[in-house]
């Protein structure tokens, strides 16, 4: 049985301010993560917000045919250049190849008669 003097109720309700203080706490230092709301897709990571930067990779040539960039990829790679595409905002074919081979890349593709 529980003593009569009502002590046995001041843990849980101790507990229960306490709980409630830091809930009062955590809200007005803003971490408020009932209401938080998912970012809008089309802004992209703060890291990728760049549309020049393309991770390990350097641009080696741009051009607005995708013929023309196969073709430097298959010069490129008989070169013993990987190389890759993909393409910029403009609809550009950007050719991509590692920062090492970026110079030999370069000079490869300047004589190239793709271009």
């Amino acid at each position: 049985m529980p003593s009569g003097n009502g002590w046995y109720l001041a843990g849980p309700l101790i507990a229960v301010g306490l709980v409630g203080l830091l809930g009062a706490i955590f809200w007005r230092m803003g971490l408020q993560w009932t209401l938080a709301t998912e970012p809008d897709p089309g802004t992209g990571l703060a890291i990728f917000s760049d549309s020049d930067d393309y991770g390990l990779l350097c641009p080696a040539a741009v051009t607005t045919d995708a013929d023309v960039a196969d073709e430097i990829r298959r010069l490129l790679g008989e070169a013993g250049i990987r190389a890759t595409h993909t393409y910029d905002r403009d609809g550009r074919t950007v050719v991509l190849v590692f920062p090492e081979q970026v110079e030999a890349a370069r000079r490869l593709v300047g004589d190239s008669p793709a271009l």
